[in-house]
This record gives structure tokens, C-alpha cells and sequence, in this order.
């Protein structure tokens, strides 16, 4: 057998439910790996190894009680399979930083929805990764622990805001992990950790995780080595359809029986009119131009698209220039409510200062107003979107940007200095610019997918990753899967 961590997720399920590998044996590989791997990288802000074995153990013993095949088909989907949690989800008796020093850091009493959902699947939680603080960033650079680092160059980042995740995934200390995503925050590092990164549609997947989300943003969703690594999460995220009979089934079987993703994600995807767009909604205000590596990786994608039999083509959407100020108003309402005491606010980062600062000033009206734009940019911005199966852009604007680069703060190895530079709007601009197509997917409430398609070095492993985004219309999120394994994720 491989090394542990260089099974694919599936392999690993495969090799935990038939008893080849024991759940400990899994839990202890990954740990030692983050006990190697963790002090440069950045990846994780709590391991909980103690716990983690111990859970291994209770897996262990659920194991041999499922003594032959019948019984074990009945073990949970993930049984036994080493994950972790970023450090916006609440998990039983860990503290849930949020990536923040101006919050007490108490032990949460239970589980949060993500965690409740993916323990009942059967993972065993090895710790809680790196974010940025409150989730706000697209770098997960706060003030609390180490920065997160790209595995493929430790000066650069591994994006935001599930970067510690995603650093975790790519370097081998899991073998995939949630995400949550309310503008970018799967996609992002995903692309920058070439990674499969999908953020399902709204309403999928009923264990999002956010506070003061005013406008449904955020969702989660697996960030992955692979399409089927991916689709295999999804079926542990989003619940079966329910029971009811209906004419010509059995009692108790489940209407419309839909297949698994996983098994919906091995089929080859149907020839597909793919729209091609490098417009953004953030041009008016934040005009950018892509680097040549952004483009690099769109053609790139457009190739392999077209060699595997769908059409592409020029995609012109118009974007109304009021969105920056409006997504900016919904995006930042949850931290002008987050309860902080007011002696520790001086701890909070510039960027959430200052938008706390702003939305706390905002009246209840100007919120609404922006609300109610964001629902008529979806549903002018889903009707263009219409004229195509797919949707195509580059993930990103830029290459994987050096830690620090967002904030201008210096680092070394270890924690970010007490004072940060303060020009909280040059940091937000700079974020707009690396990822511009990112955010309308969220407000549009589609999925959408980042794929790993180009590295800057050449080969695949050389240099850093860059990857193509598809947005499909609501439900393709098994279609999505299935062209990134049709491009060979």
C-alpha cells in the first residue's frame, strides 16, 4: 500500500470500512505529519490529538462490532476519516477563535452544524485550521498564530478564508476537508493550493457557517485532491432525499433515489456550451488587469475544454458598477453585530476596525437597500448566465500573493507584530483585484467550481497552481464534478 497520505480519500474510506487500515492508524499518521509539517506551514491554529485518537479508538471498536459485510455497510459514509475544521466552526469542548485576539477563547459547548453533520458521517476531528479574522479576508494572516503558507512556496499565501484547510490538504496532513465560502473562501485557496474546490449552490448544504449573513452568502462545501475526494464529501454534507412512497416504489424507499455523488462525478458530463468572461462587477471601481499567468491558466482551461468535446465561446456580461458598494454593506454587517467588548476592539485587525466602525454606522435602511439590489443583480446576473450551460473564468486575477503582501505588515516564522499598517481600503482593494470573479457567485447563489489546470513552473507540482472557475446553473453541482474528473481531477 501507498503511504497513508498519498491515498486518495476514497482510497482511504475504502481502506478504513474493510478493515485494511484502522481508524487510528489513519488519525496517528496525519498527526505525526502535522506534528513534522505544521510549524512552518501555518496550517492549523489547534490540534487535538489527544481527542482525536481517543475517537479513532471508539471508531475502531465500532468497527469489529460490525463483524462482517452486512453489518459494516451500515458504518458511517466517512467512517474513521481524519479531517479538520476552520477555526469559524464550533466543535465540542475547542476553542473557536475565529482568527481573532478580541475575543475571549472559551471551549465550545457543542458542536456547530458543520461539525454535528460531519461527526455523524463518521470523521474524526484532528484540529482546527488557520483563517483570517472573522472569515473577512481572502489570506489567512491574523493576529493570533502564524500566518498560513502555500505548501508549494512558504513566502506566499494559502489564500482565504479556509487557507489553513486548504495548506492542510495540499501538503498531505488530510486527505480533504470542509470549507465554508461566502466570497471566494473555498475557490480562493483552492486555486492557490491546487486543490478541487466546490462551492455548492444555496441551500444545498444545510450546514453553512456564519453569523450576521444577511444576504445568504455563505455555504460549505469540500476543498479536495480530487473531483471524486470532493463529490465524496458532498454526500456526508448534503442530506439523502426524504422517505415517502410513491406509486410503483416499495414502503420506506426512498422517493427519487438519487445516486451519489461520487458516483454521479465518475460519469462523463454531456457536450456542454461553456461562455467565456473576464468581466467583473468589481472593474467600475477596482479596474484590474489579469496576469499573464491568470490568462495563461484560462487558456489552458479553454483547451482542455474544447478537447473534450464542448464549445466555447465569448461570454459579454453587464454588471451594474453599484455592486461594490452594496456587497461591501451585506459582507461586512456580521462583524458590526459580532459581541465585542469595547476594551478589546484596540485587538481587532485594521480591515475589521474600520468595517466594524462602518457598519455599526450604517442605518437599518441602507442595509436593506443593499439587499435589495444584491436580489435584482442575482436575478439579472442568472438570466446572462442562462444563455450558457457553464460560465468560465479564471479562479483568480493573480498569482498565490507573498504573506503580508495584503497588509503590509512585516513577518517572520512566527506570530504577525502587534501593529499592523492601517490602510484597511488599499488592503480590501488589493483583495477585490487578486479575485474579482469570486464574490458574485455567492450573491448569485450558484455553484461553482475551482479547478486546478496550470502551473506556472510547467509540469504539474512546478512552480505555484493556478485554476479555472465554472459556475453552473442551480443543482450542477454533480455536473461541475464531473468535467473537473473529465480535465483528469
Amino acid at each position: 500500500m501507498a503511504e497513508i497520505h498519498e491515498l486518495s480519500a476514497v482510497a482511504l474510506r475504502d481502506a478504513l470500512r474493510s478493515g485494511e487500515l484502522s481508524a487510528r492508524q489513519a488519525a496517528a499518521h496525519f498527526l505525526d505529519r502535522i506534528a513534522a509539517d505544521n510549524p512552518h506551514l501555518g496550517a492549523f491554529i489547534t490540534v487535538t490529538a489527544e481527542q482525536a485518537l481517543q475517537d479513532a479508538d471508539a471508531a475502531d471498536r465500532r468497527h469489529v462490532r460490525a463483524a462482517d459485510d452486512e453489518r459494516r455497510a451500515a458504518l458511517p459514509l466517512l467512517h474513521g476519516m481524519p479531517t479538520a475544521f476552520k477555526d469559524l466552526t464550533d466543535v465540542a469542548g475547542v476553542v473557536t477563535t475565529h482568527g481573532s485576539a478580541a475575543l475571549e477563547h472559551k471551549p465550545a459547548a457543542d458542536d456547530g452544524a458543520l461539525a454535528a453533520t460531519l461527526k455523524g458521517a463518521g470523521v474524526i476531528s484532528l484540529g482546527k485550521t488557520q483563517v483570517p479574522e472573522f472569515g473577512l479576508t481572502a489570506y489567512s494572516e491574523n493576529r493570533i498564530a502564524p500566518p498560513s503558507r502555500n505548501p508549494y512556496a512558504l513566502s506566499r499565501s494559502s489564500g482565504g478564508s479556509s487557507g489553513g484547510s486548504a495548506a492542510a490538504v495540499a501538503a498531505g496532513l488530510l486527505p480533504f476537508a470542509p470549507g465554508s465560502d461566502g466570497g471566494g473562501s473555498i475557490r480562493i485557496p483552492a486555486a492557490a493550493c491546487g486543490l478541487v474546490g466546490l462551492k455548492p449552490g444555496r441551500g444545498l448544504v444545510p450546514a453553512g457557517e456564519s453569523t450576521g449573513d444577511p444576504a445568504g452568502l455563505v455555504v460549505a462545501g469540500p476543498l479536495a485532491r480530487s473531483a471524486a475526494d470532493a463529490a465524496l464529501m458532498l454526500d456526508a454534507l448534503v442530506p439523502p432525499p426524504p422517505t415517502r412512497q410513491s406509486p410503483g416504489e416499495r414502503a420506506g424507499e426512498p422517493a427519487g433515489r438519487r445516486r451519489s455523488y461520487l458516483q454521479l462525478a465518475g460519469q462523463e458530463p454531456p457536450p456542454l456550451r461553456i461562455g467565456v468572461s473576464l468581466d467583473s462587477p468589481w472593474q467600475a471601481v477596482f479596474p484590474y488587469t489579469p496576469d499573464r499567468e491568470a490568462l495563461d491558466a484560462l487558456q489552458t482551461g479553454i483547451r482542455l475544454l474544447e478537447a473534450a468535446g464542448h464549445e466555447t465561446g465569448e461570454a459579454a456580461i453587464r454588471y451594474d458598477n453599484r455592486y461594490p458598494g452594496a456587497f461591501t454593506t451585506a459582507w461586512t454587517a456580521g462583524v458590526g453585530s459580532a459581541r465585542i467588548a469595547p476594551q478589546r476592539e484596540a485587538l481587532l485587525t485594521p480591515l475589521t476596525r474600520t468595517f466594524r466602525r462602518r457598519a455599526q454606522q450604517r442605518s437599518a435602511a441602507k442595509l436593506n437597500e443593499a439587499l435589495g439590489f444584491l436580489r435584482q443583480f442575482q436575478r439579472d446576473t442568472v438570466a446572462q448566465f442562462s444563455a450558457w450551460d457553464l460560465v468560465l473564468s479564471p479562479t483568480l486575477a493573480q498569482t498565490p500573493r507573498p504573506v503580508g503582501w495584503f497588509t503590509g505588515a512585516a513577518h517572520g516564522d512566527g506570530y504577525w507584530p502587534a501593529e499592523w499598517p492601517a490602510d484597511a481600503d488599499d488592503d480590501y482593494r488589493k483583495q477585490c483585484e487578486f479575485a474579482p470573479w469570486s464574490s458574485l457567485v455567492n450573491v448569485c447563489g450558484l455553484p461553482a467550481i475551482s479547478i486546478p489546470v496550470h502551473w506556472t513552473g510547467g509540469p504539474p507540482g512546478a512552480g505555484l497552481p493556478m485554476g479555472i472557475q465554472l459556475v453552473g446553473p442551480m443543482g450542477s453541482e454533480a455536473l461541475l464534478l464531473q468535467v473537473a474528473g473529465q480535465l483528469g481531477l
